[in-house]
């Protein structure tokens, strides 16, 4: 299975991405969120990948994390999310995005994504809810190895020479969200109601660390009086 590739972007379309790897061109298919944070033609880009197969057709998936795959992953398994609209989803809200609205359902969010009608929003909302919080505490974890894996020194040494293109942002908030989901499990908290409470206060400060969003997440878990 191709889980990662690594090459020199040939062009971008609409929906997807061909990506120059050794000579070998791969056509990948993103969201437009993941197509916007791509480098310029001619630059080295990496993407995460999901093949997706079927009898007639090889179709490869990408995303600019694992925990952005993770949530891909968890989309197309709920009936009526194929690959197309799971993209859909992925571009219009993000991985953290997802996260925040399947944990305080919100499936109007959901909806917003192009293709997505209401009942399949809700369901999606639904059949999520108790799966969300296993995806969210992988967060911390996945963006910690997305950063440690070594680019090809080849590619490396090309690029040398072009300009930096902007870098997509860091995973620090995925990796905050999943440390204080855990402490607030570690508390005995549920993890649903650890999530949607994690989940409503990164969406109240996104930039919030991990203690910050603990304390707060706290406040929303206290029994109101």
């Amino acid at each position: 299975m191709i889980g990662k590739l690594t090459g020199r972007v040939d062009y971008k379309a609409a929906d997807h991405v061909l990506l120059d790897v050794g000579g070998v061109g791969y056509t990948v298919h993103c969201s437009e969120r993941t197509l916007a944070a791509l480098p310029a033609p001619g630059q080295a880009a990496a993407l995460y990948t999901e093949l997706l197969v079927r009898e007639d057709l090889l179709q490869l998936f990408g995303f600019l994390t694992p925990y952005e795959r993770e949530w891909h992953r968890l989309l197309i398994s709920v009936q009526g999310i194929g690959a197309k609209a799971s993209m859909a989803i992925l571009g219009t809200l993000g991985a953290e995005g997802i996260a925040r609205a399947i944990a305080i359902g919100d499936w109007a969010a959901v909806k917003a994504a192009p293709g997505v009608g209401p009942k399949i929003a809700q369901r999606v909302v639904n059949e999520l809810k108790d799966k969300a919080p296993g995806v969210m505490a992988l967060g911390g974890t996945l963006g910690q190895a997305a950063g440690t894996v070594t680019a090809d020194p080849l590619i490396e040494a090309e690029a040398a020479p072009v300009a930096p293109a902007s870098k997509p942002p860091a995973p620090s908030s995925g990796a905050a969200q999943a440390d204080a989901l855990s402490a607030l499990t570690n508390l005995g908290y549920g993890p649903s109601d650890a999530a949607r409470a994690v989940a409503e206060a990164a969406g109240n400060d996104p930039g919030a660390e991990a203690p910050a969003l603990i304390r707060a997440a706290l406040r929303l878990l206290a029994p109101k009086s």
